[in-house]
């Protein structure tokens, strides 16, 4: 590294690569991210070679599909029809919860019948 080379934070390392500090620093200690620089800054902080962090080889981006198979396909097909089914049948949930409240029944025995948490159907109510 030169003198006059970038250096990153752990949290410009993560905004980097479009992940949160955390995420980041797991990457790191499993050696799926670049080790820190030696030393730590004026406030005690690792830092890390920027130009070491933009070239880095990252583990599983950029994995396509392609080679799947048309099995794989089928499922991941399946899976977003089965998503879309739920948003509509979540729709509904809480379409019938603004009925019950408005015929006055308590939000625990709505919350039951839904199937939903107590908390998911107040939240709910908060912001139709």
């Amino acid at each position: 590294m030169s003198p006059e080379s970038e250096t990153w934070t752990s949290d410009e390392c993560a905004q980097a690569w479009g992940i949160k500090t955390p995420t980041w620093l797991g990457y790191v200690s499993r050696g799926l991210a670049p080790a820190p620089l030696p030393g730590a800054d004026e406030r005690g902080r690792h830092r890390w070679d920027a130009e070491q962090v933009r070239s880095f080889p990252r583990a599983g981006v950029g994995r396509s599909r392609a080679s799947a198979g048309p099995e794989a396909q089928r499922l991941l097909d399946e899976m977003a029809e089965v998503a879309e089914r739920m948003d509509q049948l979540r729709s509904r949930q809480r379409e019938l919860l603004l009925a019950g409240k408005a015929h006055g029944l308590e939000v625990r025995a709505m919350a039951r019948a839904l199937k939903i948490s107590p908390q998911t159907a107040y939240s709910w109510l908060a912001d139709p």
